[in-house]
Order: C-alpha cells, then sequence, then structure tokens
C-alpha cells in the first residue's frame, strides 16, 4: 500500500510499506529501491535537478504512531519523523518479562 508521496520540482517519490515488509521506493513511476525489512531499511537513490544528481535517502521504521519516514536530500534533512524513545520500548519489555515471571510464579505455588 501506498506510504507517501513526495513532490519535488518535477520529480515524484512514492513509497510503498506491504504487511509482509517489502519496502519500495519509486522515482517518476519507476522502482529505484526495493528492500524487505520489518524493523525498516535505509533506501538510498539519486534524483536529477538541474542536470546534476542529487543523492537521496529514505529511512523507513516504526514510531509512536506507527511507520514513521525520515527523508534527506543532499544530506540535508528534509522530512524527519519523530520516533519513540527506545527507553519507553525497553521498559514495555522489561514489565512484560516481569509480568510473566509473577504469573509463573504464582502459578506454579498453587
Amino acid at each position: 500500500m501506498k506510504f507517501s508521496t513526495i513532490q519535488l520540482g518535477t520529480n515524484k517519490i512514492e513509497i510503498f510499506n506491504s504487511y509482509l515488509g517489502r519496502e519500495t521506493i519509486r522515482l517518476n513511476g519507476e522502482t529505484v529501491s526495493e528492500k524487505k525489512s520489518i524493523t525498516g531499511a535505509t533506501h538510498l537513490f539519486t534524483i536529477m535537478e538541474e542536470d546534476r544528481k542529487v543523492p537521496c535517502k529514505i529511512i523507513l521504521g516504526y514510531g509512536a504512531n506507527g511507520v514513521v519516514m525520515d527523508f534527506y536530500k543532499d544530506n540535508i534533512a528534509i522530512i524527519k519523523s519523530p520516533r519513540s524513545s527506545s527507553l519507553i520500548l525497553l521498559f514495555m519489555i522489561l514489565l512484560f518479562i516481569t509480568i510473566g515471571v509473577i504469573m509463573q510464579m504464582a502459578y506454579h505455588n498453587y
């Protein structure tokens, strides 16, 4: 499914992300990067602007609100999405492990 579209002058960048982890970047209808990833991937490609090749990078990942994207053109951040803190994720994992251990202890004591 289409995640986002970025229009830069005459260049149209489309970002697709499937439920099975396939990420596809299309530039003016042509696939310029395709990767499989569950946690997100970095896509590198170039666009033509004023007769010169400009390097671009799209980083897809997950944040607090779902899929997030960072887009860099010529090493300058054009789109920078907020990501959830790793500390929050670590806390949630530890919380679930603790609950699991407590439930196992309670189950074996009765």
